[in-house]
């Protein structure tokens, strides 16, 4: 399986704009990813950040007609601010944990959140992320992860996570703390701009949101 993202940054007071510009282009949009074979496409919003994710069963071939297309859509959204990934300018992957993937996506939960790392802290965000790569040995997770990678634009990472909801377990005590010293520890190099660490740092960020779904 392919897996494909983009990220935009909304201009200043722009974000409603670009949303309305988005529902006037959709059905152009989801005509192109038909044509493209391209399949669980989703768009997140938090803050003026857009990001979003799709997948195809092979590589995008897209022909002339595609990439016009392709190119008018991105041209529509550019009067409401800037890309900071466009479409068909992947995105470095810095961590995957794909799992077991779960065709059916009525009993999955999403995941996505959104950090800026500090300057120059792309390699080691990487680094630690690979180590984590590194433990699990090339077995294959059972979930209730089930299609989870991490991904860099700039000094912008988004996280994109389908979590089995009927794998879901409450976390004990030892695994709490677990994920209490790896999100401090990663506060040396990164700042968040969705709320996944808010209950250890006691700031208050928002939740983000989807605003766009085409299966």
């Amino acid at each position: 399986m392919e897996r494909y993202t983009l990220a935009f940054k909304t201009g200043e007071g722009q974000y409603h704009g670009f949303v309305t510009a988005l529902r006037e282009n959709w059905a152009d949009l989801t005509g192109l990813l038909d044509t493209l074979h391209i399949r669980n496409f989703s768009l997140w919003n938090i803050d003026r950040l857009v990001f979003g994710y799709c997948e195809s069963e092979e590589p995008v071939k897209a022909g002339e007609a595609e990439r016009l297309t392709l190119d008018r859509l991105c041209r529509n959204m550019e009067a409401f601010g800037e890309w900071v990934s466009r479409p068909g300018q992947n995105m470095r992957l810095m961590y995957e944990d794909f799992g077991v993937i779960r065709e059916s996506k009525e009993l999955i939960r999403h995941r996505v959140f959104v950090t800026e790392l500090k300057d120059g802290m792309q390699e080691e965000y990487k680094r630690r992320h690979d180590v984590l790569a590194a433990a699990r040995g090339g077995v294959v997770s059972p979930g209730p992860d089930s299609n989870f990678s991490i991904w860099n634009a700039g000094s912008y990472i988004f996280g994109y996570d389908e979590i089995d909801v009927t794998m879901e377990q409450e976390p004990t005590e030892e695994s709490r703390q677990e994920t209490i010293a790896w999100e401090t520890k990663m506060l040396e190099i990164m700042e968040w701009h969705t709320d996944d660490v808010d209950w250890i740092t006691g700031m208050h960020h928002g939740h983000i949101r989807r605003i766009g779904y085409h299966m």
